[in-house]
């Protein structure tokens, strides 16, 4: 499918929309990147593809052309009636008018529904996500791809360079916070490639990326209680500047006494005047669990 921006600017013309920002559509119109995304997601027929912003739909039939079935969502009904005109052929793809997002901390149920259904048809299926990702939603629909039972076995994703760089940040960095932590702790991640604003349409005012995140069951096996280190990890990153002592006794607030995270600190051997960012992922991880055997 030929993307290219004469190509957007004259369907959107003869429709009588443009790119709505505020829903952060960025469309990229470089195909040979676009042929990359979807190389790098390395689908089968096994394969169900979730794809979040749906567009004009180059990525949706490429990815249809390689897995077994596509479930693809665009929030904006405008942008989706076009993009259904130039899928139509395409038997293995369902396509949904709704937000992705039922709210930042829960994906909508309609799209869940829609991927169990495409994974319970020939046993053996698995998800990917595969999606130039909006730069609004980006970020939750990441971390709750990794709160449901069943996530994604890769994240094949364009956003923007800054969220890649916090996902991929080394403790002690100005980046590393509570996402990058949340999703290292489950996931291996690669920067694929980094892309100019030249190459989508509108421009945005930043750079952006390809990243591939691949979900690692080995990682995910040491986390007990997920909901409870995922709530852990972002109250522990709160207030970046207080050090360990007063960022735990806050996070754990009327759940753990004084004493409490005292034990817990010299359990673990961890200098109370360190600050959360200064924790790798093995040593937060620990921490989490220590302070949830003390409940």
């Amino acid at each position: 499918m030929n993307q290219t921006i004469s190509f957007l600017t004259r369907r959107f013309r003869e429709a009588g929309i443009g790119p709505r920002t505020q829903l952060g559509q960025n469309f990229l119109i470089d195909l040979n990147l676009v042929r990359l995304l979807v190389r790098s997601a390395e689908l089968g027929p096994q394969d169900v593809v979730l794809e979040v912003g749906t567009g004009m739909g180059s990525v949706t039939a490429l990815a249809a052309r390689e897995a077994g079935a596509v479930v693809t969502v665009e929030v904006d009904r405008s942008v989706s009636q076009l993009a259904a005109e130039e899928l139509f052929q395409f038997a293995n793809v369902r396509m949904l008018n709704v937000d992705a997002l039922k709210n930042k901390n829960q994906l909508h149920p309609d799209v869940l529904d829609a991927v169990r259904a495409e994974l319970a048809a020939p046993p053996g299926r698995r998800l990917k996500l595969l999606a130039n990702l909006p730069y609004n939603a980006a970020t939750p629909v990441i971390t709750n791809l990794l709160s449901i039972e069943t996530p994604p076995r890769t994240m094949t994703v364009t956003v923007q360079k800054e969220l890649a760089d916090r996902i991929a940040a080394m403790p002690g960095t100005k980046d590393y916070g509570a996402l990058s932590i949340w999703i290292q702790s489950q996931c291996r991640v690669e920067i694929v490639r980094v892309l100019p604003p030249s190459v989508f349409w509108p421009r945005p005012k930043v750079h952006s990326v390809i990243m591939h995140i691949v979900v690692d069951d080995a990682l995910r096996s040491r986390i007990p209680d997920r909901p409870f280190f995922h709530d852990f990890v972002r109250k522990m990153f709160l207030h970046r500047r207080k050090v360990l002592r007063s960022q735990l006794a806050s996070a754990m607030k009327d759940r753990l006494e004084k004493n409490d995270v005292d034990h817990v600190l010299a359990a673990l051997r961890l200098d109370p005047d360190l600050r959360a960012e200064q924790l790798d992922v093995d040593t937060m991880l620990a921490l989490a669990e220590a302070a949830r055997a003390q409940l």
